[in-house]
């Protein structure tokens, strides 16, 4: 079946914007603007040689031409265009990169040119308009990206001692997980996992950086946890007002959508500055409970930094933002794709019995046994795509890639679905395959996990790629060795999914059966 056909799509209320609103939007303005944008647009088309793309017509460009699946749209448009292109959104002269090889030369061979972020109204809102993911690149933005870089893998992986912690608090999110999950399995119910995962992914998160865990029942944690699905949903296509900021002036739609994106972020970042703050009242520099204490002793007390002191607010928003949006996207797409492929589950059921046995829980030392369950999580991400499209670049400077010269300060959009389903790279991109990414030994084939891409690449690469791996690892495996999943019959299982800055399964119902015993485990801390 087509991957167009098969994966539906429910667009994000931006999605919505570009397709549906936009045109009552636009009509009390159109009238005004038309014939000016008109004369500009004519008047372009004679001074600057375009790449090639697609008709672009005025005031709106491309926009009405995206639709609900614009990872698609792009993909599509290559066939024509080449893997390099150009469209207009708005304002805006946008290239859209394409394909594994256009997207790995711009990237990497020319990292330095396509490290930058455009200038939009979006962006500043985000992390109190300090956001390292947002934020232009910058000698400023390096410091910051080291900071939390560091900081991150010392309390991840920086010893063994904080290896085993962080391992362990996993584990026991995990074990949490398994116990709800039977719980709303009870007398044959089926339910969806979506909101659990999101909130042990949370805890790790909060675990990491508050030095504490909520219970999944906390309605402050819960509300923070609203804010951060709604701003995946507006920030993954970008906002119309980035592109036609003149839809700022009158009342619409879109500037409606625009101002709930600005308050949510206003009160997400307000969440995590009371928590800061408390740990500012009560820091010690010689005891270091968590980031935010080393956040704040590096940059508020570091002899050279060169940060203000809400790089502490914006980087823990960050790390907590991405992270738990991140791996709970992914864990729900795998527990869709165990519950719709139960001859894989049961295969991999079989590999952990193996491999563990049936009296402890697997640990990050069994991976190396356990690497057709590596497999089918680097499959799962392959075939999902669930983050089709990075975060939008810009160019540092002029820059010649494929042949085709795009200049300084253009906005470029990277469609990874198109790396991830290249046919050039991968046979059948558009099949489930787990053993695509073993050897002919039953190993891990670390040349083809590689060519997945999910986190991005060059210097915007997430910089909690690593310890994601680790995570989605000991999830899977712990609730693969002490559960099985099928689905509801009266609601099978489809691709379905809802745009925004991941792809989200639209619809999941499930119910979890105990195999063998429950371990038990020391509830999470």
């Amino acid at each position: 079946m087509a991957l167009d056909t098969e994966f539906g799509v429910k667009g994000s209320s931006i999605i919505r914007e570009w397709s549906g609103q936009v045109q009552p939007a636009l009509v009390a303005s159109f009238v005004f603007l038309v014939c000016l944008e008109a004369c500009l647009w004519v008047r372009n088309l004679r001074l600057k040689r375009r790449l090639p793309g697609p008709f672009a017509w005025p005031v709106v460009g491309n926009a009405m031409q995206l639709g609900q699946m614009p990872h698609i749209t792009f993909a599509t448009l290559a066939k024509k265009y080449g893997n390099v292109y150009q469209i207009r959104l708005g304002c805006s002269d946008v290239v859209v990169l394409n394909g594994d090889r256009a997207i790995r030369e711009a990237l990497l061979q020319h990292g330095t040119e396509f490290a930058g972020r455009p200038n939009f109204v979006s962006f500043q809102m985000v992390s109190g308009g300090r956001s390292m993911s947002f934020s232009n690149y910058s000698k400023q933005w390096k410091a910051h990206r080291k900071i939390a870089q560091s900081s991150l893998r010392a309390f991840t992986s920086g010893n063994s001692q904080t290896k085993k912690a962080f391992e362990q608090q996993i584990t026991a999110e995990a074990m949490e997980l398994v116990q709800v999950f039977l719980r709303h399995s009870t007398d044959g119910r089926y339910f969806n996992p979506s909101q659990e995962f999101t909130e042990a992914a949370a805890n790790i998160m909060c675990a990491l950086c508050f030095g504490r865990r909520y219970a999944h029942e906390d309605q402050e944690f819960r509300n923070m946890l609203k804010k951060l699905d709604k701003f995946g949903e507006t920030v993954g296509a970008g906002s119309l007002v980035d592109v036609m900021p003149w839809l700022q002036r009158f009342p619409n739609p879109v500037r409606s959508g625009y101002e709930n994106f600005k308050n949510l972020n206003e009160e997400f970042f307000a969440f995590v500055k009371d928590k800061v703050v408390q740990h500012r009242e009560s820091f010690d520099p010689d005891v270091t409970r968590d980031m935010s204490d080393a956040f704040i002793n590096v940059i508020e007390h570091g002899q050279d930094s060169t940060l203000d002191n809400e790089y502490v607010e914006a980087t823990v928003t960050d790390l907590i933002g991405a992270g738990q949006d991140t791996i709970s996207t992914t864990l729900q797409w795998i527990l869709l794709l165990l519950a719709k492929h139960p001859d894989i589950q049961a295969k991999l059921h079989e590999l952990i019995d193996k491999a563990v046995g049936r009296d402890r829980l697997p640990s990050s030392e069994d991976r190396s046994r356990l690497s057709y369950l590596d497999a089918f999580i680097y499959e799962t991400m392959r075939f999902t795509s669930f983050v089709p499209l990075t975060i939008p670049h810009a160019t540092t400077s002029g820059v010649t890639i494929d042949g085709l010269h795009i200049p300084k300060d253009t906005v470029v959009f990277v469609n990874q679905w198109s790396v991830n389903h290249d046919p050039l790279k991968w046979k059948d991109p558009h099949t489930f395959d787990p053993a695509r990414f073993l050897d002919e030994n039953g190993a891990l084939n670390k040349d083809a996990t590689s060519g997945v891409m999910i986190f991005s690449t060059g210097k915007r690469r997430c910089i909690g790629n690593q310890i994601a791996m680790v995570e989605v690892f000991l999830f899977a495996a712990v609730l693969l060795h002490q559960c099985s999943f099928e689905s509801d019959p009266s609601e099978p299982l489809t691709l379905n999914c809802s745009y925004g800055l991941t792809l989200k399964p639209l619809q999941l119902s499930v119910r979890a059966k105990l195999r063998g015993k429950l371990l038990g485990l020391v509830s999470p801390a």
